[in-house]
């Protein structure tokens, strides 16, 4: 009792080592279960001679099942703290000198023990996720070999092989001197009358579980690796969570709720248009950026969903639909104020007064004024064509009046010169009236030249009043 009360206190004097299962502060404590073999040939001087392959323990110093348990706590920097026991069967013990091995009866086996071991792979960064992990520790322990017991001071040695971060298979060999008594003062056992060193190695394999990580949130990922460790998420984010299950973690998703695609941050574009349902309008009908999401089946710039005639093209200003033109007069409804009854551009929309008015008259001369010509020349500019094509509409409405068409000029140049300018561009006018279906008894032209001006010739501003047509009517 008193040797096993020894070994008891070496065992808690050595839970300081390191285990020799690779486990990190990810999952601090692991458990080491495997099968032993026990090899009692070394030579009186320790490693003189030593034989780390001894095929006698292959045969008679090893039980094929589960013989050997160990259970470690990681502390830091590759070290970690481990205690553990083993059982065997001897049937071969001995050294070769003086008289070789003996066979024995099945002597029991026990041992007890603590080391301190390190992880290789800490000596250098680049190795420290690797799945080949060799290891080195130094311990103490206690055994019992039948009913005699010692002390050995440890020195050991062996691989992991990680399968996963949480299961290694392992492969391991201890030598274990002797520092304690035995039945002679040497340390030694006495078997039939020899003193035989009790020094030996033990060589064990198994398998290794690494556990006991800290999970918050439980998602099953251990707070260390975890990103987001108080909300479950996934592996693939590193515990964060992906609450619509869109393959975006929440972080980085503009709709954390809402399935949708990267290339839309995240949220969801039910129609396919690019844009996503909360801006656009139309979720559920592709349709143009330009119109919120919403689709112009006319194309004339008013969205089908605002368009009161969505097949039919038509200004904004009439929801989409075209304008009416209820009595056919070609005047629209919004511009005719007589929009039931037919009536002429000239009068609004209204039947046709057939007295030319001083209002009437007044708009010839107002529209006659912007007609425009090339500078010196009688030759009526391009954008002169909408103005004309007026004029050309209200004459057509007065069939049976006359009109004269005056030229006037500036005084700049010669009077002579001005007045033929003046005749020219009023013929000019008149050609193109007739030209477009007036009738040419209707019409006449005159040329004033610079002598009837409206405005001082001394200004600029004045001189280009100067410069005008006239349409005034015949009485």
């Amino acid at each position: 009792m008193k040797k096993l009360f020894k070994s008891l206190l070496v065992v808690a004097a050595a839970l300081t080592a390191s285990s020799a299962i690779a486990q990190t502060e990810t999952y601090p404590w692991a458990i080491k279960i495997g099968a032993n073999a026990v090899d009692f040939t070394p030579e009186s001087e320790p490693f003189s001679d030593y034989r780390l392959i001894n095929p006698a323990y292959f045969n008679d110093n090893i039980i094929p099942s589960i013989s050997e348990l160990t259970v470690s706590r990681y502390i830091k920097n590759g070290f970690s703290a481990s205690i553990g026991g083993s059982i065997n069967k001897i049937g071969e013990y001995g050294n070769f000198d003086p008289v070789g091995s003996v066979a024995v009866d099945d002597w029991s086996y026990f041992s007890v023990e603590a080391g301190i071991n390190y992880d290789v792979r800490q000596i250098k960064e680049s190795w420290n996720d690797g799945w080949f992990a060799p290891y080195a520790g130094l311990g103490g322990g206690y055994h019992w070999i039948e009913d005699d017991g010692a002390f050995s001071a440890n020195l050991s040695g062996g691989i992991d092989f990680w399968i996963s971060e949480n299961f290694a298979i392992y492969v391991e060999t201890t030598y274990k001197g002797v520092i304690g008594e035995y039945d002679d003062t040497d340390g030694n056992i006495v078997v039939d009358g020899i003193s035989r060193q009790s020094s030996h190695l033990q060589h064990s394999a198994g398998v290794k579980f690494a556990f006991g990580g800290v999970d918050t949130d439980g998602d099953g990922i251990n707070d260390k690796k975890d990103e987001c460790p108080e909300t479950p998420g996934l592996e693939q984010f590193n515990g964060c969570p992906d609450s619509d299950l869109d393959g975006i973690k929440d972080s980085e998703d503009n709709c954390p709720d809402q399935a949708g695609k990267p290339e839309n941050g995240g949220c969801p574009d039910s129609d396919g248009d690019g844009i996503i349902d909360a801006d656009d309008a139309c979720p559920n009908v592709a349709g143009k950026a330009a119109l919120k999401g919403c689709p112009d089946s006319d194309g004339d710039g008013v969205a089908d969903n605002i368009d009161n005639c969505p097949n039919v093209a038509g200004p904004v200003g009439n929801n989409g639909c075209p304008w009416k033109d209820t009595d056919n007069d070609g005047v629209l409804d919004k511009d005719d104020k007589c929009p039931t009854v037919p009536g002429v551009v000239a009068n609004n929309g209204c039947p046709e007064v057939k007295v030319v008015t001083k209002e009437v008259q007044q708009t010839l001369n107002n529209y006659a004024k912007t007609i425009l010509f090339d500078s010196g020349k009688s030759t009526i500019k391009n954008q002169s064509q909408a103005v004309l094509d007026d004029i050309v509409a209200i004459l057509k409405e007065y069939p049976k009046a006359r009109f004269t068409i005056d030229g006037h000029t500036d005084s700049v140049g010669a009077a002579a010169s001005n007045q033929r300018l003046s005749e020219s561009r009023a013929a000019a006018v008149k050609a193109y009236l007739i030209g477009h279906g007036i009738s040419q008894a209707s019409l006449q032209s005159r040329g004033f030249g610079e002598s009837s001006p409206i405005s001082s010739n001394a200004t600029r501003e004045g001189r280009k009043l100067n410069r005008r047509v006239e349409i005034n009517l015949i009485k």
